[in-house]
This record gives C-alpha cells, sequence and structure tokens, in this order.
C-alpha cells in the first residue's frame, strides 16, 4: 500500500508541472518552435541581444476616433538574419499587446484567448502594455518567410490590430529610407528633438531644420551636435523620428 501511494504521488507530482506549462503556453509548444538548434528559436525568429540590434523601430498602438484600433506603422519589413529593437509604446486608453508569429499561430493563439480572457502572455515574442506605457522587444529574424504582428486581446484583432512582417533579402533597405542629419538641440522634458536634416522623400520634405518628435528611450540615446541617420513619419498627427541609426 505505502508503495502505491509513493508511486502514485511521484506520478502527480511529474505530471502536473507539464499540464501547467502546456496551458501557460498557449500553443507555444514544440510545434511552435522552430528547433534550430536554439532553446528559445521559433518560425519567425529568437530573442535577440542590445548589442546585436542594428536599428530602433517605434511603434505606436492605439485606439481611433471611429473606434478601430491600430497599429503605427502597419506592416513591417526585414531581412534574414537582422536584429532590431522594437519599441512598443501604448497611446491608447485599453491595454493592448504586440505579438509576432506565423498567422496559423496567431490565429490559434486568439481562438485561445477568447476562452481564456484573463490569459496574458510571458512569450519572448510579445509584449503587453497599459495605457501610457513603452516596452521593447530585441528580436533576430532568423528565416524569411510571411509572418504576422497583432493585438490578440480579444476583440482587438478583429478591429484593425494586425499586420504583416515580410522577412526577405533586401527588403528592409528597399522598403526603408535613411536620411541623414545633425541633432541641433534636445527638448527631453517635452519629447522634442531639433534636426538638421536632408531631404525627406516619404514625406515629401526638403531639406531643412525641422523640430520632431521622439520616444523618451530614444532621445536619451541622442546628443546635441550627434550625426545620424534616421526615419521620420507623421504619428498622431506629428512628425515623429521612428527609426535611429
Amino acid at each position: 500500500m505505502k508503495n502505491l501511494l509513493l508511486t502514485t504521488t511521484l506520478t502527480f507530482a511529474l505530471t502536473v508541472p507539464a499540464f501547467a506549462a502546456g496551458i501557460h503556453d498557449g500553443g507555444h509548444d514544440d510545434e511552435h518552435m522552430a528547433g534550430h538548434g536554439h532553446a528559445d528559436m521559433m518560425q519567425v525568429g529568437r530573442p535577440g541581444t542590445p548589442a546585436e540590434a542594428s536599428r530602433t523601430i517605434e511603434i505606436t498602438m492605439r485606439e481611433t476616433s471611429d473606434g478601430e484600433m491600430i497599429f503605427e506603422p502597419d506592416d513591417l519589413s526585414f531581412q534574414p538574419g537582422e536584429t532590431v529593437r522594437l519599441r512598443v509604446h501604448n497611446a491608447g486608453e485599453v491595454d493592448h499587446e504586440f505579438v509576432m508569429d506565423t498567422h496559423e499561430n496567431n490565429e490559434e493563439h486568439r481562438k485561445l484567448m477568447q476562452k481564456f480572457p484573463e490569459m496574458e502572455d510571458d512569450d519572448p515574442n510579445a509584449i503587453r502594455l497599459a495605457p501610457g506605457e513603452t516596452g521593447e522587444i530585441v528580436w533576430s529574424f532568423e528565416n524569411a518567410g510571411k509572418f504576422q504582428f497583432a493585438c490578440l486581446i480579444p476583440g482587438h484583432m478583429e478591429s484593425g490590430m494586425h499586420g504583416p512582417i515580410t522577412v526577405a533579402e533586401n527588403m528592409a533597405q528597399a522598403e526603408v529610407e535613411y536620411t541623414t542629419g545633425t541633432i541641433k538641440k534636445i527638448d527631453a522634458g517635452a519629447g522634442k528633438v531639433t534636426i538638421m536634416h536632408g531631404p525627406l522623400a516619404k514625406l515629401d520634405m526638403p531639406a531643412m531644420t525641422m523640430v520632431f518628435r521622439a520616444d523618451a528611450a530614444m532621445i536619451d540615446s541622442m546628443s546635441e551636435g550627434q550625426e545620424i541617420e534616421f526615419v521620420a513619419d507623421r504619428v498622431e498627427g506629428k512628425l515623429t523620428v521612428t527609426e535611429i541609426k
């Protein structure tokens, strides 16, 4: 009888952690991982280190006045093997998350979150932020292919919070044009930086000196007189530095 109880206890102790991990993963099991010799490797890539990052991309999550929920920018492109810092800011009034994965895995995960809306991700390819919060993911896009970023909180993806990730040779250079400039003034308190820059083709703007908005963490990496290469866009109607290298 004692042997039977001991065997039952050991069996239960060994099986419970595995079951708990399966529930927490929300489908992020062995099939979800690519298994290329790296413990955290997934089809969309793997966690990177800040020292590996070649550029920083600013991503904003918010709601619009007509009820949509959006990402800015709404598509991302990278080269195979490229490591980037994704700085994500929730400018909305409700929680949002940023999850990168295959379309199929995101759809699986979305359906699971509909059943368990209280579930929160703790995966390296995802970040969940409360209103006003900013966070970072440093990620290496190891594999060429078509992927997706999305907010999988129930109702958010259906309201427009998703976009494509394309990983292909020379894709990043073809779609992202950096402009050279010199930082003339920094107003960290106001989140503004004055840059004397060359032409901004995307904005149809000639060479001039202009004030841009920038994320606090990005401003921390800047200094007056610094020569930079950057990308700017209109974010919430404001000229904003979205990438820098």
